[in-house]
């Protein structure tokens, strides 16, 4: 790759295949690492196909068309996605099963539906818990001549959406049932709002009214297939969700699917703190995931003794769910690169474009050096990127991997 291409790439402020990161590439940057990522991918495939289940990670952590392809390819049964619009951008990547783990509101996102459903390869199923949304997607289907598959969501008290009692459940199940333009499909459920103590116990009581209630409805004929869908877990308690399924033979009646999505980029924080938890519930997995996904920053300042501002952000890192971590220390442009560890160094504090860090005593650092961060919560660092950098073990770049928020 010539200098005149690298600089080109670097005035785009994004790399290109070839590049290395720590001498052709403009610095904040979205860094995975390929080996740590395919490990993730595969680890998370194997644990839900030996749990009986169907893997349908979250896609609104990455939004990158990249990882949904290495994911289906690995053997994911589909993707999940928030909202009409990431399912439209979904879509446009090649993504043919959808379960939209949200409610569908609003004409204009049911117009965006209606248009994909057009294609009678693509699968999609979207959460109802109220009657209103019943009615308003009924009537809205019914008008373009159209059949939605929904779910109901249960939910719980004091969390996000969803019925919170089995009785609206039941009733909800008879109102979608009088809208001969919806089909009910399954029930979903999220058990990561489910905190406190008691947490686990919580979570298994949960996991199992959720199998209870869909063998209710199916026993009463509620359902428009004969193997509706049962669906939970987020990235955290994932091991427990497929424990129960599996105990309750939710796998033999319904089609199980589990739903985690921070596990493909893993992280530095809440995730492996979780992660440290399921290893632990679950002597047999004698592995767990790794933190696949960093961010590359310069030292910008060091205006006082023992103190250094990194030209990095909250616009280019996720901060609600902990400060960035930093890891190690390269020099630039030295190839090949080798890393020194910083991480005795700790952030303190971030703005927009500013990272304040303590500098650990011992550590040795200059203006220009290049520090790379491990994250806490990857959904909110990924957002703020259009282009990742997918690394060798070298550092050097061998795919751009494009967002879609």
């Amino acid at each position: 790759m010539s200098t005149a291409n690298n600089t080109a790439a670097v005035e785009k402020g994004f790399a290109q295949t070839g590049a290395n990161l720590v001498r052709d590439v403009s610095l904040p940057a979205l860094v995975l690492h390929r080996e740590a990522l395919e490990h993730n991918i595969r680890w998370m495939q194997n644990f839900v196909s030996n749990s009986g289940a169907e893997l349908a990670p979250h896609g609104k952590t990455s939004m990158t068309p990249a990882l949904f392809r290495r994911q289906l390819d690995a053997g994911a049964w589909g993707i999940t996605l928030a909202s009409a619009t990431q399912t439209r951008a979904a879509y446009a990547h090649g993504v043919r099963r959808v379960l939209m783990a949200n409610q569908l509101v609003g004409t204009p996102n049911m117009a965006l539906i209606a248009d994909l459903l057009a294609d009678p390869t693509f699968d999609f199923h979207c959460m109802v818990d109220h009657p209103d949304n019943v009615a308003d997607l009924g009537a809205y289907f019914a008008s373009r001549g159209v059949r939605l598959n929904v779910m109901i969501e249960y939910g719980v008290v004091g969390g996000r959406c969803g019925c919170r009692t089995e009785d609206e459940v039941i009733a909800l199940a008879q109102a979608i049932n009088a809208q001969p333009a919806l089909a009910l499909t399954g029930i979903e459920g999220y058990e990561g709002v489910i905190h406190g103590d008691h947490a686990v116990t919580g979570i298994r009581a949960f996991a199992q009214s959720l199998v209870r209630l869909a063998v209710q409805l199916q026993d009463s004929g509620a359902f428009a297939i004969a193997k509706p869908i049962i669906t939970a877990s987020g990235s955290a308690w994932y091991d427990l969700i497929a424990e129960e399924f599996e105990a309750q033979n939710a796998g033999g009646r319904f089609l199980s699917v589990l739903r985690p999505g921070s596990y493909v980029a893993h992280d530095h924080g809440i995730y492996k703190e979780a992660q440290c938890c399921v290893l632990d519930r679950r002597s047999d997995l004698n592995e767990g995931l790794r933190p696949a996904l960093e961010v590359w920053a310069h030292v910008q300042s060091m205006p006082e003794p023992g103190f250094a501002v990194i030209a990095l952000g909250k616009r280019d890192v996720a901060y609600d769910a902990g400060l960035p971590v930093p890891l190690l220390r390269y020099k630039p442009g030295v190839v090949p690169a080798k890393g020194e560890d910083v991480s005795a160094c700790k952030v303190t504090a971030v703005m927009d474009q500013h990272a304040f860090m303590t500098v650990a005593p011992g550590v040795e650092l200059r203006v220009g050096d290049i520090i790379s961060f491990g994250t806490s919560h990857p959904c909110l660092t990924f957002d703020k990127w259009r282009t990742g950098c997918l690394v060798d073990d070298q550092m050097n770049v061998i795919e751009t991997m494009d967002t879609c928020f």
